[in-house]
């Protein structure tokens, strides 16, 4: 399929990729559509390859075959970096925050980094922060979209496991991406911050294309539109969750008879 033919919300597309590590192949030709709009999530027992896939699409981990287009555009080989200017955001399992600075002190930081270098001006770091309209604009929309206004001037690392995962998700939204990759956000999370996690990804899904790698299978099927299973660094069903819940495969490698 060209990229004319090529459905206009489909924002990322994986295609036969793999990565082996020596004889073991951790991802073995995995392709899958991340669309804007959509929440695709991934599930799999421990060990099943979801995390390096993730790894694989976002740049972090360089592929041993297969092909990743964003945006239309053949990322393979690109830095981690180059990758998420071109508009993709990614979260980790685990959580990634600058522990001693404020919750809008974080954001701003990940704003900053999609600041346009400009002319060469050697006063440019003299500048204070709270001149930066756009930077501090970017921030405060994040933290907004994350739900986070009232913590705004919070220590992170005083703020509970939840808030937390919703700061690491405002500070990949202060750099304006298309495509979220999001590595386990509910994990470790009570009931009620895990009710407020699902509802902040229900937020943001209308604009974002998503990629959810979760074990929380009752938030799984609460969220995703669709749901690729994997066992063994291998894709065994993709597909409408319904469908893919009853699948007799998944059922009996994974989800077990209790679902």
């Amino acid at each position: 399929m060209t990229n004319a033919q090529m459905p206009s919300n489909l924002l990322l597309r994986a295609n036969t990729i793999s990565k082996n590590f020596g004889g073991l192949k951790a991802v073995n030709e995995v392709s899958l559509d991340l669309r804007k709009g959509e929440i695709h999530a991934v599930i799999g027992p421990n060990g099943a390859g979801k995390s390096t896939l993730a790894n694989l699409l976002s740049g972090d981990l360089p592929a041993t075959s297969g092909h990743v287009t964003l945006n239309g555009q053949d990322i393979s080989g690109w830095t981690p970096e180059k990758i998420s200017r071109h508009g993709l955001g990614r979260s980790y399992q685990k959580t990634n925050i600058f522990r001693s600075f404020s919750v809008w002190e974080n954001v701003r930081l990940s704003a900053q980094s999609r600041s346009q270098p400009g002319p060469f001006n050697p006063l440019a770091w003299l500048q204070q922060a709270k001149h930066m309209t756009d930077v501090n604009y970017r921030a405060e929309r994040a933290i907004e979209l994350a739900g986070l206004q009232n913590r705004r001037d919070a220590t992170a690392g005083d703020a509970s496991h939840g808030e937390q995962r919703q700061l690491e998700i405002a500070m990949t939204l202060a750099t304006e991406p298309q495509v979220l990759l999001l590595d386990e956000p509910l994990a470790g999370m009570g009931l009620a911050e895990a009710e407020s996690m699902v509802q902040l990804l229900l937020r943001l899904k209308p604009s974002h294309a998503m990629m959810l790698v979760e074990h929380d299978i009752d938030a799984i099927f609460t969220l995703a539109d669709q749901l690729t299973v994997m066992v063994n660094g291998q894709v065994i069903a993709s597909g409408l969750p319904a469908a893919v819940r009853a699948d007799a495969s998944v059922q009996a490698a994974y989800l077990g008879e209790d679902h």
